[in-house]
């Protein structure tokens, strides 16, 4: 078995600096107690002491930009108190290189607090995820004073930065009513593109079946917005410029893996499972029941490829979808057939 040997003692120079580093941090009643205990247990420590804080003092002149280090959060304030510790143990604290001593302390304590800073900037001020279940719908108010609807099967996780605000749509459908702020641009991350606003109201889908099968679908109420690939950087690629597509109120797009395509009128409200409806736009049968399938456990099946692939228009209501079963026969050559707990959907005249 390896021995076991406690750490040295830290030096008194280490004990003076690890006090002083923790006072500008904030100490509790009971720490300064305890560093009051300190001061009195060897007549070395208050000189000691008060010589790095005289250090500490120079170092305004030398690093203004210093002085804002201790009000970095605490979560943070650790990492810079841990690195400034290590700065100090470095350092001759004799008479012998004061100004070496200072010039070095200065480094130290800059380098941590722009450390600390950059840390600090980069932390969320928002971190949240959202869900809805089959058949739900939810409303969510932001703490930017924006809106977020989720309809059904929908995830979304919403994070806010000091400088950005981003929502992450891996499956569903939302729409969006962003509040303005030129400060801190709007994107939703769904699927391989990107949508960008500043403030408008939109709606944005990516789902693995129904509608639009795993593509990005974007149509616009009001404002403007930003459809491109993910990792189009216009900035260092000239050419991604040109893959992006802008869209008005009344625009929509559909995007996938090969790029971003055509803008279109979007042919009616961004979002009409808001109103309670879903509108199918000669898609085929097949489509149009995943889609339902997102509201409802699915009770209608095809077996005939051929049934599947008819199209079918129209608008209907997401409250009562007994009336699409109703209206097939009606305006498709099709007939119904119960099946157990299911309902197969056959050819006429079958």
């Amino acid at each position: 078995m390896i021995p076991q040997h406690p750490p040295p003692p830290l030096s008194p120079d280490d004990e003076a600096a690890d006090w002083m580093v923790r006072r500008v941090d904030g100490l509790t009643a009971e720490e300064e107690a305890q560093f009051q205990v300190w001061l009195a247990a060897d007549a070395s420590h208050a000189p000691t002491y008060e010589r790095l804080l005289s250090l500490w003092n120079d170092l305004g002149a030398l690093a203004p930009s210093a002085q804002a280090v201790p009000a970095v959060a605490p979560s943070v304030a650790r990492g810079w108190r841990a690195r400034l510790r290590r700065g100090w143990s470095a350092l001759s604290l004799g008479p012998i290189v004061p100004q070496l001593a200072t010039a070095a302390l200065a480094f130290a304590v800059v380098g941590a607090g722009w450390w600390g800073v950059g840390e600090w900037r980069k932390a969320p001020t928002f971190d949240r995820t959202f869900a809805t279940l089959r058949g739900e719908q939810k409303t969510v108010r932001l703490p930017d004073g924006s809106t977020l609807w989720l309809d059904t099967a929908t995830q979304a996780r919403v994070t806010f930065h000091r400088d950005r605000r981003e929502v992450q749509l891996p499956e569903g459908q939302a729409m969006f009513a962003v509040q303005h702020d030129a400060g801190k641009p709007f994107d939703v991350l769904a699927g391989p593109v990107r949508v960008t606003v500043l403030g408008t109201r939109f709606s944005v889908r990516y789902t693995r079946s129904g509608l639009h099968e795993n593509g990005v679908s974007v149509a616009v109420d009001e404002g403007k917005v930003r459809v491109a690939p993910l990792n189009a950087h216009p900035d260092a690629d000239p050419a991604a410029a040109t893959s992006a597509r802008h869209l008005l109120a009344g625009d929509s797009v559909v995007a996938g893996d090969e790029g971003v395509g055509p803008v279109v009128p979007s042919g009616g409200p961004a979002a009409p499972w808001r109103d309670g409806r879903v509108t199918f736009d000669k898609v085929t049968l097949a489509q149009a029941l995943a889609e339902l399938d997102r509201y409802r456990e699915g009770r209608l099946r095809i077996r005939d490829p051929q049934v599947a692939g008819l199209y079918i228009s129209g608008s209907f209501d997401l409250r009562h979808l007994d009336a699409f079963e109703r209206v097939l026969p009606q305006v498709l050559p099709v007939a119904l057939r119960k099946n157990g707990a299911f309902t197969d959907i056959v050819a006429a005249g079958r």
